[in-house]
C-alpha cells in the first residue's frame, strides 16, 4: 500500500486539534443529553466537534468525502473519504470518565489508510497508517508479543453490545484469556497499539467506530479483521477482532467463530 501523503497526515492532526477545545469545554459540565433513534446518547460536544472537523476538510480538500456519526454522509463515493466519530464513548463522556476518544480515519477506496485516536482530556494522541508507524504524542509505539489466549489481556466495551449470534463468541474469549475487562471504548484499541492490551473483540460497530482503529493498530505491528478474518473496510459487518500479535489474532478467530 502506498504511503499516506504527508498533507493528509497534517490535516488529521489539525482535525484532532479542532475537536479538542470543544470536548474540553463541555467535559464534566451539565450538558444536555439527547437520545438518538437507536437510543444512543449525543451531546452538543459531539455535534460541535464534528462540525469543526468537517469545516476544515471541506476547506482543505473539497473533493474528499466525509462520513460522520452526527452529521451523516457527504460525497462518500469519492476516492478519499474521512470517517469521523467526534466522541467515541459518549456514555463515558457524559459520566465524566476519560476513556472516550475522537476517532479520525482517512479511507482510500473504502480501505482505511490513516487513523487517529485522540484523547482530549489526557492529552494523548495516537496516529498511524500506511507509511507512517504509529506514534503516541510523537513517540513510536509497538504492540507486544502474545502467542496464547491464556496469556492475553482482552477488552470489549460491554457485554450488552453483543446479540444472540455474537455473544457466545465473546463469552468463549472471556473464558479463555488471562484477563477480560470492560468499558474502555476506543481507548482499549489504543492500548493494544501501546503494548498494554493484547486483544479486543466487539460486534455491532459502525464504520465511524472502527475505521480509525485499523491503521493505528496495524502500523504498530498488530492485526485487525472482522470475525470471519476478512480485511476491514468501510463496508465491513461491524464484528471486529483486533490483536497485537498475529498468532493471538488467529487463535481468537477460531474461538469467535460459531
Amino acid at each position: 500500500m502506498l504511503a499516506c501523503p504527508a498533507e493528509f497526515v497534517d490535516l488529521a492532526h489539525e482535525l484532532a486539534d479542532a475537536a479538542r477545545p470543544v470536548i474540553r469545554q463541555y467535559f464534566r459540565t451539565p450538558v444536555h443529553v439527547d437520545d438518538k433513534a437507536d437510543d444512543s446518547p449525543v451531546t452538543i460536544a459531539d455535534r460541535e466537534a464534528e462540525t469543526a472537523m468537517r469545516a476544515l476538510i471541506n476547506q482543505r480538500f473539497p473533493d474528499h468525502g466525509i462520513l460522520g456519526e452526527e452529521h451523516g454522509r457527504e460525497n462518500c463515493d469519492a476516492e478519499y473519504v474521512w470517517v469521523l466519530d467526534p466522541i467515541d464513548g459518549t456514555k463515558a463522556f457524559i459520566t465524566g470518565k476519560p476513556s472516550f476518544g475522537t476517532l479520525i480515519a482517512l479511507c482510500r477506496n473504502a480501505t482505511p489508510i490513516l487513523g487517529v485516536i485522540d484523547q482530549a482530556i489526557t492529552n494523548e494522541r495516537w496516529i498511524g497508517g500506511a507509511g507512517h508507524p504509529t506514534c503516541l504524542n510523537g513517540n513510536p509505539v509497538r504492540t507486544r508479543a502474545c502467542d496464547a489466549l491464556a496469556k492475553a489481556y482482552a477488552y470489549t466495551t460491554g457485554p450488552e453490545y453483543f446479540d444472540e449470534a455474537t455473544r457466545p463468541g465473546w463469552e468463549r474469549i472471556a473464558a479463555n484469556v488471562k484477563l477480560a475487562r470492560y468499558g474502555c471504548d476506543c481507548y482499549a484499541y489504543a492500548l493494544i497499539a501501546t503494548g498494554c492490551v493484547d486483544l479486543v473483540a466487539e460486534a455491532g460497530l459502525k464504520p465511524y467506530d472502527y475505521c480509525a482503529l485499523v491503521p493505528v493498530i496495524e502500523a504498530a505491528g498488530g492485526v485487525v479483521s472482522d470475525w470471519s478474518g476478512a480485511a476491514v473496510t468501510m463496508h465491513s459487518p461491524g464484528t471486529i477482532c483486533a490483536a497485537g500479535d498475529a498468532r493471538l489474532h488467529a487463535l481468537a478467530l477460531e474461538v469467535l467463530r460459531p
